[in-house]
């Protein structure tokens, strides 16, 4: 990388990653928020990815109203995402009472349980709150190394912050998915619950099952999905999302018990990642990698299903 494209890459993620998600740590959140929305008018932030993911949802039939309001809901809720970096490090747990709002319950503590979510919305405190709740939890991740972030030195320690934020918020450490199954197994036998964020490309992962989703085939991983059945383990689904109207974090859990079926259990998963795609299509932050989740003839076969087409995104 040449010097000034490197210049160029640091300089955005500075701004992108620390100094206006930052801004969340020195003022009160509804001042922050409004803060944010006026920012989010603007086309400078984020701007690669918002035109990657855009192109993506467009070419997908997943654009829903206007572009200029599709644009602004993606920059608002990327940027909240990584402000609750900042928030998660610095807010206690009354400050989260205040701005989280529930919807379900988690599994019972101490018994063993499979927790899947996806890559939409902002997930950073239901983590916080699933410990608080006294679950004893392990976040599944991919591992982060440096090499993946040449030229990005800025990148490489927020996301290596978000890691020990997440290990900071559940009281344990985060498991590496090249560590399935063994750490899982055992985390499992000693009545813990693993978070796992299901919706990975399928090259990330050993095994993956064909799906429908919004429309169009998507691979997406099996191993996790497969332990719960073949070790008895309950599965809940949880979506934590934002209310875009006043920032408020809106968690919604959904338990679906123990399950022998591998393939409707996977099913029925991600049937919840389809309704929230629906709900807010823009709030998928992994639409910029959709040939990555979609198989190609997907393109062809998309089609708005009917609560798709009825739904609208919030202005912001």
């Amino acid at each position: 990388m040449r010097a000034a494209d490197r210049l160029r890459t640091e300089t955005r993620d500075l701004v992108e990653l620390v100094l206006l998600p930052g801004i969340a740590i020195f003022l009160p959140w509804p001042i922050t928020f409004r803060i944010f929305r006026w920012l989010c008018g603007y086309g400078f932030l984020y701007r690669q990815d918002c035109s990657e993911a855009l192109a993506q949802a467009r070419s997908r039939g997943w654009l829903r109203g206007d572009v200029g309001t599709w644009l602004r809901v993606r920059r608002l809720t990327t940027l909240i995402d990584h402000a609750d970096l900042y928030l998660a490090r610095s807010r206690t747990d009354r400050w989260m009472a205040r701005h989280l709002s529930v919807r379900g319950d988690w599994p019972q503590p101490g018994r063993p349980a499979i927790l899947c979510t996806f890559h939409w919305g902002a997930g950073m405190w239901a983590l916080r709150h699933a410990a608080t709740r006294g679950l004893d939890v392990h976040f599944l991740s991919a591992p982060l190394r440096r090499e993946q972030f040449k030229g990005r030195s800025i990148a490489y320690w927020y996301y290596s912050a978000r890691m020990r934020c997440v290990a900071a918020a559940t009281g344990r450490a985060v498991i590496e998915v090249t560590r399935m199954p063994r750490s899982v197994l055992k985390a499992l036998r000693d009545n813990e619950q693993i978070v796992s964020v299901a919706d990975v490309p399928s090259d990330q992962v050993v095994g993956s099952e064909l799906i429908d989703l919004i429309g169009m085939r998507a691979r997406v991983p099996r191993g996790l999905l497969r332990v719960a059945c073949e070790s008895d383990v309950p599965v809940t689904v949880y979506l934590l999302g934002v209310r875009l109207l006043d920032g408020m974090r809106t968690l919604r859990i959904h338990p679906l018990g123990s399950r022998r079926d591998q393939e409707s259990l996977i099913r029925e998963v991600f049937t919840y990642l389809e309704s929230a795609i629906e709900e807010e299509p823009a709030a998928w932050h992994f639409w910029a990698i959709a040939p990555r989740f979609f198989e190609p003839a997907g393109i062809e076969a998309a089609a708005p299903s009917g609560r798709a087409a009825q739904a609208t995104g919030p202005v912001s």
